[in-house]
């Protein structure tokens, strides 16, 4: 069941027009894109919290909830009822840290849906428990953007304070993952990239300084454990932690000298083992590593992914290693890398062969450094839409009328931000806003 969006969406909506004057598809196609999260995908808790599908499963996940509700910020920058409601999402996610730091996505109530059946730590409560970095970033990301767009700071809650020591410590657990961890995942008669090798603790890996990740944000098993982009996402959460903990827990020195341990440790664990000379791109970036020589070469569509440094705050678009990296990922030495007829970016093992996946387009967009290059992806993304109006999952990038996931909530508000990126606007706090 659908409902209707806020006024205030409509001043957004007509930016679009304003800036596209002659473009109707891209008229509709925002409309629907921008208005979908709140319209299809927004429901509540008991406590009256909001609870964020990701569109067609019943489940909240941490990173594509704040993803989905990540392009209403610039609403709520005059809208209170939009700020309070980003607000009380990042509540429900302290929450769901505090139960189970471990899972990536839940249930709105403790009804025991999802992957009950997995061998790992589960309640009812935990639609799937697949450790990844990226679902304890995420909630940081939208508490320190909620409250740099809208001066909301209701969510900085002694639960908070506890979320984020427990956010560390689960990090620093997992930089020696193998002496360490008590996470284990596995799950039976399913492919190999849904489960976990080695009785579910995963490939054996060496100390870097970096943290250990189970899943990448595809929800797809790591090759090697260091999964670099999340790393990349870690060090900037913990630049986050220090000036949310320097405001709004002064006392608290601990949460900041950890953080900033941790971040140090593993900035240089990126640096010391995440960096390879490519004879012909020159140093680039790994996308996984396991600490021991093993580097896994490629990119993933699913944000954190190496394109989308600059995006996440890691590093300047203009940053040499990025640039010498993203050339690298937007070729053929991508194996991931595809192109077709119609469409050529970044697609994921998670889809089948010859798919491009929106979200890969819209991040190439929002991190171009020339105009040419953000409309010929902005032209790719319009044809992309398979008649539909909505941006999907993975798209046939010689057929877009053949694509996966006909609502996919966190694609149609990636498409929205880049969108409005061309009008000049950005969310408030972000890397890209400055």
């Amino acid at each position: 069941m659908t409902k209707e969006f806020p006024a205030s969406f409509n001043k957004w909506i007509d930016k679009v027009k304003t800036t596209f004057p002659e473009n109707e598809k891209l008229h509709r196609m925002f409309e629907k894109c921008f208005t979908n999260t709140y319209t299809t995908t927004l429901q509540q808790t008991e406590e009256g919290l909001p609870f964020v599908i990701t569109g067609d499963i019943p489940a909240m996940w941490l990173r594509d909830s704040t993803s989905q509700i990540r392009p209403y910020l610039i609403v709520a920058e005059e809208d209170e009822e939009m700020a309070t409601l980003i607000e009380n999402l990042v509540k429900l996610q302290t929450k769901c840290i505090l139960h189970d730091p471990y899972a990536n996505a839940f249930n709105k109530s403790a009804n025991g849906a999802g992957f009950q059946k997995d061998k790992t730590a589960m309640t009812s409560l935990v639609w799937e428990r697949k450790y990844e970095i990226d679902s304890l970033c995420y909630p940081i990301q939208l508490a320190y953007l909620v409250w740099k767009s809208t001066n909301h700071i209701g969510h900085f809650t002694e639960e908070f304070r506890q979320a984020l020591h427990q956010i560390i410590q689960v990090f620093q657990i997992e930089q020696k993952h193998n002496e360490r961890s008590t996470y284990r995942f596995e799950r039976e008669n399913v492919r190999q990239s849904d489960t976990l090798n080695n009785e579910g603790k995963g490939t054996e890996v060496s100390y870097t300084g970096m943290s250990w990740s189970g899943f990448r944000p595809s929800d797809d098993a790591c090759l090697y454990g260091y999964l670099v982009p999340s790393n990349m996402f870690l060090v900037v959460v913990m630049d986050y932690i220090q000036e949310i903990g320097a405001q709004f827990y002064p006392e608290d020195t601990a949460l900041i000298e950890k953080s900033l341990q941790l971040r140090n440790e593993v900035a240089t664990g990126i640096d010391n083992f995440a960096k390879e000379t490519h004879p012909y791109y020159g140093d680039v970036y790994a996308y996984e590593v396991d600490g021991t020589g093993r580097k896994l070469f490629m990119d993933d569509a699913n944000v954190p992914s190496l394109l989308a440094a600059p995006y996440l705050g890691f590093c300047q678009t203009e940053d040499e290693t990025y640039q010498a990296t993203r050339k690298l990922i937007l070729s053929r030495e991508n194996p991931y890398f595809v192109e077709g007829s119609l469409l050529k970016g970044i697609g994921s093992p998670h889809t089948p062969d010859h798919y491009v996946w929106p979200i890969a387009l819209s991040i190439q967009g929002l991190t171009a450094k020339t105009a040419d290059e953000k409309f010929a992806i902005l032209e790719m993304l319009i044809a992309g839409d398979g008649d539909t109006d909505y941006m999907h999952e993975g798209v046939n990038a010689s057929n877009p009328a053949e694509f996966t996931r006909d609502w996919f909530a966190w694609s149609n508000a990636m498409f929205s931000e880049f969108v409005l990126s061309l009008c000049d606007v950005y969310v408030k706090g972000s890397p890209l806003s400055k």
